[in-house]
């Protein structure tokens, strides 16, 4: 029988992970799915991300395909993996594809989210394991004008950690939409594009709030933007705060009902 090929979609609380890629002597994401699926299917099964979340970010939609015996059904395999899999990591949904599926490269778009909290609680541990606190002013009005300068194809070497990519890379992104809103306590920063380079959003964010809080105008972003290396990025926002929030595939790729 030919094996059946499967995207899973996790969550995870990165807290307790040295990041998705497996490594010999660290826990990370797939190297806990992979044990899971080996214990499930008898055989090793390898996993493939759509993208490596570094230690410590968590994902509320993290794409990954697996290739398995075609006796397991997108639910089955989803029910037994939740049975065995660590609390941290929960399969939120299953979805047949076409064998060919690739969860890396046929990714269109990827979403990650960024949590700011404002307010004094924001220091409390049931949101500051999940939140940045925030202690500075906040100008909405350079944030937001900073923020709008993101938008479209933009080569954002400037907000890369050097050296990460291939030298042929032109660090090249599109980004598609980039908003902070307003929640109760805090803001939140979604930034959606079709890639994004090692602590990409992470430098993005740290440097936002740096305009936020007037220690740097606005215009410097589209400054960056034009940048050869990332000598004069503000120091990435921390890692707890940021979630993969969806990775988005065409409608073709699927062979189930599901729809993006």
């Amino acid at each position: 029988m030919s094996p059946r090929t499967l995207q899973l979609v996790l969550h995870y609380d990165g807290a307790g992970f040295a990041g998705w890629q497996r490594q010999p002597d660290s826990r990370t994401v797939q190297g806990c799915l992979e044990e899971a699926l080996g214990r499930l299917c008898s055989a090793p099964v390898p996993v493939l991300g759509a993208g490596r979340t570094d230690a410590g970010v968590h994902a509320r939609g993290q794409a990954c395909g697996i290739r398995v015996p075609e006796r397991w059904t997108a639910a089955e395999m989803r029910r037994a993996l939740n049975a065995i899999l660590p609390r941290d990591i929960w399969v939120s949904s299953a979805h047949v594809m076409q064998p060919e599926f690739h969860a890396r490269y046929d990714a269109v778009a990827r979403r990650y989210r960024y949590k700011v909290g404002l307010d004094e609680e924001a220091s409390s541990p049931f949101r500051s394991r999940w939140e940045w606190a925030w202690r500075k002013p906040v100008s909405r009005e350079a944030l937001h004008e900073a923020t709008s300068a993101l938008i479209g194809t933009h080569i954002f070497r400037a907000f890369a950690v050097r050296g990460t990519a291939p030298e042929h890379d032109d660090h090249r992104c599109t980004v598609t939409h980039a908003e902070w809103n307003e929640r109760d306590g805090g803001l939140d920063f979604t930034i959606e594009a079709n890639r994004f380079l090692h602590h990409m959003v992470r430098f993005i964010t740290g440097t936002l709030m740096n305009v936020a809080s007037g220690r740097r105008p606005a215009s410097d972003i589209a400054t960056l933007l034009e940048a050869s290396d990332n000598q004069n990025v503000s120091p990435p926002a921390p890692a707890h705060a940021l979630f993969l929030e969806r990775v988005s595939y065409p409608p073709h790729c699927y062979l189930d009902s599901f729809e993006q």
